[in-house]
């Protein structure tokens, strides 16, 4: 019996969209078996039923199918903290799970690239793929011929990560309905510098200039209606002096990071956003997956 751990993910981290993401360290637990049927047993967030045609079967079966082989009939036994649909990259870490535990079965035939590769090919966009894969904070992008790649650095271990979690949900495909389908050329450039400069940012350990590093005109302006409270409460977390305030993935999350000294206070404030039945994350860097023998159950 085989067990892989993946993080939880926050991705876009203000401009970076569909380009820059972290791992977390919360982390999704899928043990598996083979079995005489497919079979799913879930405890965690949400509800997911038992049904062949959850993300970590997919998952699975889509890394056996790149090398066009069958899959066989798994038995996957998940422990979930990651909340569903809340822009902490609840599909990415299931996706991740199932093609990782089938490459582990395969021998690493495809390895770490390509499981990578083929899990953002499902998703259709890398940035919470890539964390949970390689960990720490991570750039990806596309080369000519479209298929993606992926380089991390590690996040700086002082940097404080924060999350305020509501109590709803907001999917990604309602979420990027909102968008459109043209930019000014301004916006772009603007969004081109800031991003980069998150590169530098987590590179050089200064935390001051995510000021400008997390500021986002490509699709925060345009799904802050969809998350009630979103711009006063970033606005507020800013003033506290957070170092970045920003819409994590897709929403409705909102993710800080900030230093020990305004740790409080931001506390506070996304205590206030995230409302009755939300929660307040506080997390650190995590690492990426990583799949072994499953332990003795007690």
């Amino acid at each position: 019996m085989l067990q892989v751990r993946v993080p939880a993910t926050s991705a876009n981290l203000g401009p970076g969209f569909d380009a820059l993401g972290v791992a977390l360290d919360l982390d999704l637990t899928v043990r598996a078996a083979e079995s005489e049927r497919d079979r799913f047993t879930y405890r965690g967030d949400g509800h997911v039923p038992d049904s062949p045609h959850n993300l970590v079967h997919q998952g699975f079966r889509a890394a056996y199918h790149a090398l066009d082989l069958e899959p066989p009939r798994m038995a996957f036994d998940a422990d979930n903290p990651i909340p569903l649909a809340r822009g902490l990259g609840s599909s990415s870490a299931a996706l991740v799970a199932g093609a990782a535990l089938a490459d582990a079965m395969l021998g690493e035939r495809l390895g770490r690239e390509e499981v990578f590769r083929l899990v953002a090919r499902l998703e259709g966009h890398p940035d919470n793929v890539a964390p949970a894969i390689f960990g720490g904070f991570t750039v990806s992008a596309a080369d000519e011929s479209g298929a993606f790649l992926s380089a991390s650095l590690p996040l700086p271990p002082s940097w404080r990560l924060l999350f305020g979690v509501p109590d709803f949900e907001l999917p990604t495909a309602k979420a990027r309905a909102v968008l459109p389908s043209s930019y000014p050329r301004s916006d772009a450039v603007r969004t081109s510098g800031r991003a980069a400069l998150w590169a530098v940012a987590v590179a050089t350990d200064r935390p001051e200039l995510l000021r400008v590093a997390s500021l986002d005109v490509l699709h925060e302006p345009y799904r802050s209606p969809l998350v009630p409270g979103l711009d006063a409460c970033r606005a507020a977390l800013r003033a506290e002096g957070a170092f970045a305030a920003y819409l994590s993935g897709a929403g409705p999350t909102l993710g800080v990071v900030a230093d020990g000294p305004r740790v409080t206070a931001c506390r506070a404030l996304l205590e206030d956003f995230a409302g009755d039945g939300g929660r307040v994350l506080d997390l650190g860097a995590g690492r990426g997956y990583e799949v072994g023998p499953a332990p003795a159950l007690e």
